[in-house]
């Protein structure tokens, strides 16, 4: 039997629609992180340190708070990284998404419930 190869998210897979120009999307600085971003990665966004983080259902505060998705696939583990985000008005297909080990069903409710507030539609 042959190999079997399992493709990862590509690059803005799980964009459905976005507003004209660059409106939907962000330079974002994403924080550092042993596993690397996802395409389709749900993020938080962390006020204090000014940083994206991957959506964390179990953490404390920020973290716990979805607020953008991560565009391409990004290597930050030897330091924080530039990125693009979708951050607002944006419809996005739910199905095509990147989660954090651990992030339950209801955490995805509630990250979906937190991104609409940003003005990005899960279908």
């Amino acid at each position: 039997m042959g190999a079997v190869f399992t493709e990862g998210l590509n690059t803005g897979e799980y964009l459905v629609s976005e507003a004209n120009g660059n409106l939907s999307r962000d330079t974002i600085t994403l924080a550092q992180s042993a596993a690397p971003y996802s395409a389709g990665q749900v993020l938080a966004y962390v006020a204090a340190s000014d940083h994206y983080v991957a959506y964390d259902e179990a953490a404390q505060g920020d973290a716990a708070v979805a607020a953008a998705i991560n565009f391409a696939r990004v290597n930050a583990s030897a330091g924080d990284v530039r990125a693009t985000a979708h951050t607002n008005y944006a419809e996005i297909n739910k199905a095509a998404l990147a989660w954090a080990p651990g992030v339950t069903s209801a955490g995805m409710a509630a990250a979906f419930s937190s991104l609409r507030q940003h003005g990005i539609k899960a279908r």
